[in-house]
């Protein structure tokens, strides 16, 4: 579901002469689903960087779906916003057009500030553009536009056709311009890995061209001027034996990266959870019968996700204040829902897609729903309903052969369960014999201002007996 633009009006010179009525719009305004601030003096709107998430300062823009002079209609899509966890497109509430655009793809702008210029009629275009060459929003554009050297020419996947320009050693050619990454050509900028392969390459730094912000000189650079050195037959081609340490692909080693919307996001609720107190219990869970449900109902299409989700739901309908949370440090609320939350690694960065009602849901249902949102989170398009109303927190490492870890608490949450491997242990029986079993080892980090260890003691011993005998998980 798209979000709608908020506007509110410029002053024209059309002001003077048309003013509409002020109680009029402020009727049609309180029935609109996005609440918009107004100035009811001109036809030219402001259309401001919207709040995509209740954890959202700033948003970066993906891409104009519109261009300027465009015609709008109420309800087209005119943005695609990048959000602290998704891709979204954010309508117009207003016809009209698209004067002037203020921040442009790959920009970044603050909730709340101006991002272009809506027109009503096509003779106030140009003075709406006007107005925007006189403003200065408070943008600044995306890291890595930041860090994209001029000079390049990329291919359409972002890959560099060409990062090193190396002139050939001969005695006839004299250098003309000063090294981008030097100082008065006296200092060579480039970071510490790449000099030490160009002194294990025997690469003249002075006679690279750097693809790093403001013209330094990384390791790739390094490594394309000895590859074209030794084409052209240069001392680097006489380079010994040791191969040097590769980065994995699209990784500079030495270089700084700046944060993502996303792993911005990911940073503030993981630094805001530090001042919350709590503490850890771990339980070992036998998984035999959930192992062999599993192989029963996964032709269906359930996923072991879905049956954990559902066998977590229902252990809490019994230990509700597991599902509570607490927010302002003075009261807890006993959630309503019980939304399960799931961690998902996606690239640059986590998100937690929402099993909303996941105790009422059929396992069925539950394993569809999960798919699909699996799908949308991985293209960025889950909307904020899908992501943040989460009660309860599940992250599964297990399929990475972990067998235990502890996981830092969500923000706004009372607990997360941390999930590892099932793996075959040997065990005592009941009989006093030693046979095998297939454990996994649960571990829950809690808010101690509200659950205390025998409120998790008893959660988990509810969560082992549904596991251990799942039965209930089908229903």
């Amino acid at each position: 579901m798209a979000l709608f633009l908020q506007t509110t009006f410029l002053t024209s010179s059309s002001s003077l002469r048309q003013k509409p009525c002020l109680s009029s719009w402020a009727s049609h305004i309180s029935t609109s689903r996005t609440c918009t601030r107004t100035r009811v003096h001109a036809k030219i709107r402001e259309i401001f960087m919207p709040a995509l998430s209740s954890t959202m300062t700033e948003g970066k823009i993906v891409s104009w779906v519109k261009s300027e002079g465009d015609k709008l209609s109420k309800g087209e899509s005119v943005v695609v916003v990048e959000s602290d966890k998704a891709d979204m497109d954010v309508e117009t509430f207003y016809d009209g057009y698209l004067a002037a655009i203020m921040v442009e793809e790959g920009g970044v702008a603050a909730v709340g500030s101006a991002i272009a210029l809506l027109a009503e009629s096509p003779e106030e275009i140009e003075e709406a553009k006007s107005k925007a060459a006189s403003s200065s929003p408070a943008t600044s554009p995306a890291p890595a536009a930041a860090a994209a050297p001029v000079s390049e020419s990329t291919t359409g996947s972002g890959a560099v056709e060409k990062a090193v320009v190396v002139t050939p050693p001969s005695p006839s050619v004299v250098a003309s311009a000063v090294h981008p990454a030097s100082e008065g050509g006296k200092r060579v900028v480039a970071s510490p890995y790449a000099k030490k392969l160009a002194k294990d390459l025997k690469v003249d730094l002075g006679r690279v061209i750097g693809s790093g912000p403001n013209g330094r000189i990384v390791a790739k650079d390094v490594e394309a001027a000895a590859a074209v050195a030794a084409e052209l037959g240069s001392p680097a081609a006489k380079v010994s034996a040791a191969p040097a340490v590769q980065a994995p692909p699209g990784i500079e080693l030495g270089s700084v990266v700046p944060f993502t919307t996303m792993q911005g996001a990911v940073c503030r609720n993981m630094v805001e959870s530090l001042s919350v107190p709590t503490f850890r219990v771990g339980y070992t869970i036998t998984t035999d019968a959930l192992d062999a449900l599993y192989k029963k109902v996964k032709s269906k299409g359930v996923t072991m996700t879905a049956l954990l989700a559902k066998a977590t739901a229902l252990a809490l309908v019994k230990h509700p204040v597991i599902n509570s949370s607490c927010r302002d440090g003075n009261s807890f609320t006993y959630n309503s829902s019980i939304n399960i939350a799931v961690a998902v690694a996606i690239d640059g960065g986590l998100i937690t897609p929402v099993l909303q009602d996941a105790d009422k849901v059929d396992i069925y249902s539950l394993s569809r729903k999960w798919k699909e949102l699996v799908d949308k989170a991985r293209a960025k398009q889950l909307q904020p309903q899908e992501y943040n109303t989460g009660t309860f927190t599940l992250s599964n490492l297990g399929m990475f052969g972990v067998d235990r870890f502890d996981a830092i608490l969500p923000p706004g949450t009372g607990a997360i369960m941390a999930v590892g491997a099932s793996q075959p242990t040997v065990v005592g029986t009941k009989d006093g014999r030693i046979g095998m079993k297939n454990q996994m080892q649960v571990n829950v980090t809690a808010d101690h201002r509200v659950i205390y260890g025998a409120d998790l003691a008893a959660f988990l011993q509810t969560l082992a007996k549904i596991i251990e005998d799942p039965k209930d998980l089908t229903f």
